[in-house]
């Protein structure tokens, strides 16, 4: 109810609400925020936020977002940066950077990104609107659950 626009507020509702374990389907731990370090051969980088994540064979993986307020642009080279830096600082970790930004509408999109032939991609883009709990009624909670059934998902 009283979180803002910018990053700050962003980040907090990622965190909050879990939406980068929900995103990338992988337990995550936020480990660092606001990541100030220097990566050889580009110098000093910043990462909004580092999360470090567990999948459910034991699969390790570093996650740095970069996040947007509603009037900020995402920025390719930020991403580039922070596919370097977890290279350098989690060598042994597999690295799937994540943007999310502020839209309109209440919405929150999160990107994540790959290696692409000349530079990063988008790999997989998903949109997120947070409801308020008193705004969810049985209708919802079972078209939730049929759609789980629907894609052969049983848990």
């Amino acid at each position: 109810m009283y979180a803002l626009n910018d990053e700050q507020a962003l980040l907090a509702k990622l965190r909050y609400n879990r939406l980068v374990d929900i995103f990338t389907r992988v337990t995550c731990y936020p480990l660092q925020s606001h990541l100030r370090t220097s990566v050889p051969s580009l110098g000093q980088v910043e990462t909004d936020e580092i999360y470090i994540g567990v999948d459910r064979r034991g699969v390790h993986y570093v996650f740095p977002v970069q996040a947007k307020g509603k009037t900020d642009r995402l920025s390719i080279v930020q991403i580039e940066q922070d596919v370097a830096m977890c290279k350098h600082k989690f060598p042994k970790l597999i690295c799937r950077p994540i943007a999310a930004q502020f839209m309109p509408d209440q919405l929150i999109v999160l990107f994540e990104f790959e290696d692409g032939k000349d530079s990063v991609v988008i790999a997989s883009e998903k949109h997120y609107r947070l409801v308020p709990p008193e705004e969810i009624d049985e209708d919802d909670l079972a078209a939730y659950r049929k759609r789980n059934m629907d894609n052969g998902d049983l848990r």
